[in-house]
């Protein structure tokens, strides 16, 4: 637990210090944290580094990272062609290496090229707003508050199990206590910044980021169940790998941006 808990401060406060700054820095971070964590899944899914298939979606993930000057829109081609470049290289990858990587793991690796790749390609967007930091920073703080809620609550007054073949030691209690959290987090900064999240929509909001961060939470456990580990990785001792980290940012913050952009 303390090997946890030095982690979780020094990582959290670096990567905070990061965010502050912003523009290149930050950006250059989540480029680096998007490889490694589509390596973590490479390794996963039993794909060697050196396949074809996974070469490309290493170079697929990179693309999206990928910045235009000034920020904007990272990929330097419409990012649903990009995709699906990277889509066509893979297989024929798989065609090249008579299927000794097959459509399932192939299918796996272009699924975390969108999933990794655009996730935090997202993050990175979202940062180079003018507004960016604040809206950085609110959103963590509904992702942050809704995984302490879900443990603290879940583990004090838990009894009904919310999914227990994907993750059997969350519970309902613990999903509605994250969600009131993350309600609570999104009201103080709709009246710390009511020029950003009008609070009538605050509620809206909070709750919409809880539910996401569950799930995102909830599919990170479902691979990691199907492939039979614990940790995607031992990159941060005590916490596991990058996706284990991560998982809720990669669904919440494309969520933002194409459901909730509306609000803020």
């Amino acid at each position: 637990m303390k090997t946890r808990i030095v982690t979780g401060v020094l990582a959290g406060a670096g990567f905070l210090a990061v965010l502050a700054l912003g523009g290149w820095y930050y950006h250059a971070l989540l480029a680096v944290m998007a490889v490694v964590a589509f390596d973590e899944l490479v390794r996963m899914s039993g794909v060697k580094r050196r396949d074809p298939a996974a070469v490309t979606g290493y170079a697929g993930v990179a693309l999206a990272m990928w910045p235009a000057a000034g920020g904007g829109n990272p990929w330097p081609v419409d990012p649903l062609d990009g995709l699906w470049l990277v889509m066509l290289l893979i297989m024929t990858g798989m065609v090249l290496t008579n299927n000794r990587t097959p459509i399932d793991r192939s299918a796996v690796l272009l699924f975390g090229v969108l999933y990794i790749g655009f996730g935090f390609r997202q993050m990175a967007s979202v940062r180079w707003d003018d507004s960016g930091l604040a809206v950085s920073l609110a959103v963590f703080a509904c992702i942050w508050l809704t995984d302490a809620g879900a443990y603290f609550i879940g583990s004090r007054f838990g009894k009904r199990k919310l999914i227990p073949k994907i993750s059997p030691n969350k519970s309902v209690e613990g999903a509605v206590g994250g969600l009131v959290l993350s309600v609570l987090a999104a009201l103080a900064f709709s009246l710390i910044r009511p020029d950003l999240l009008d609070v009538r929509w605050a509620a809206v909001f909070g709750a919409a980021v809880g539910v996401a961060a569950q799930i995102g939470d909830l599919i990170q456990s479902a691979y990691k169940r199907h492939y039979g580990v614990k940790d995607s990785g031992r990159i941060l001792p005590g916490h596991g790998g990058v996706l284990d980290r991560c998982d809720s940012w990669l669904i919440v913050f494309p969520f933002v941006q194409i459901v909730l952009g509306g609000l803020l």
